[in-house]
């Protein structure tokens, strides 16, 4: 059996509330980040504004020099994003190892209804990644990872479109590419977690349902464009819902019946 690799912990993404949660696994936290089609990302927009800038962003974990690193590996965060954009100019003209920027990605599986509102959870996948994070300017890594991206949406999509970009394309699109310094994850897995106090409490047990809804994202039918010349939808489409709306409802289910870890059990 091959060796795991992890993320090294640092005060920064060390997990410190349910730690037995946590998971600083390459395989797990990259997994996350893929599943998720929306990374919210997370920079400072200088020392003029007090606030956190945070940004909803589409990306993958993916190795332009490595194409077939599986998830497991050590990989690179592909951030797709327009040209003019305040994270992409704050990018541009960052010095040193780039811009550090913190990527979140959260998937819900669950809904924990306890016996009490304080014993109410979720079944749920969290990440973290912090990185510095540079504009992609070779041209073959760049076309790379937008069809990494691409691919990300809908699998064989980038070869079922018109492709390659043209120039004003390529030119309004910019790639950022964080290397990625540590990360951590955070999943919650199972079932009802009730103090032992209201377990017992006949009156309160008599009277409030207590249980697990799954909570699974479903795509729907098709709906053609207008514009749309082309009578049957491509198998590469009708394939890939079929096969995520499988997967998402069997872990949100599955999920349900994983036995809590002993501290949670009550």
């Amino acid at each position: 059996m091959g060796r795991t690799l992890t993320y090294p912990k640092r005060d920064a993404n060390t997990v410190h509330r349910y730690k037995h949660r946590a998971t600083y696994d390459l395989d797990a936290i990259h997994s996350i980040i893929n599943a998720s089609q929306v990374l919210h990302v997370s920079f400072s927009p200088g020392p003029s504004d007090p606030f956190p800038a945070i940004l909803p962003m589409i990306g993958q974990m993916g190795s332009f020099d490595y194409p077939s690193a599986g998830l497991d590996e050590p990989l690179d965060c592909y951030l797709h994003g327009y040209v003019s954009s305040r994270i992409m100019n704050l990018a541009r003209s960052s010095e040193g190892d780039g811009l550090p920027i913190c990527i979140a990605a959260s998937k819900v599986d669950g809904l924990i209804l306890s016996l009490t509102p304080n014993s109410h959870s979720f079944n749920y996948r969290s990440a973290i990644l912090h990185g510095y994070a540079k504009l992609v300017t070779d041209e073959a890594e760049k076309l790379w990872a937008m069809k990494l991206i691409t691919n990300s949406i809908v699998p064989e999509r980038w070869e079922n479109t018109r492709v390659p970009p043209d120039n004003a394309e390529m030119s309004s699109t910019v790639i950022l590419k964080v290397k990625v310094v540590d990360g951590s994850g955070k999943i919650r897995d199972g079932g009802v977690s009730d103090e032992r106090k209201d377990k017992t409490n006949e009156d309160v047990t008599s009277r409030v349902w207590t249980g697990v809804v799954p909570v699974y994202e479903v795509f729907g039918d098709p709906v053609p464009s207008p514009e749309n010349k082309v009578s049957k939808v491509p198998d590469h489409i009708t394939t890939y819902i079929a096969g995520m709306n499988k997967q998402n409802r069997e872990y949100a289910e599955n999920a349900v019946g994983v036995t809590l870890p002993v501290e949670e059990q009550h």
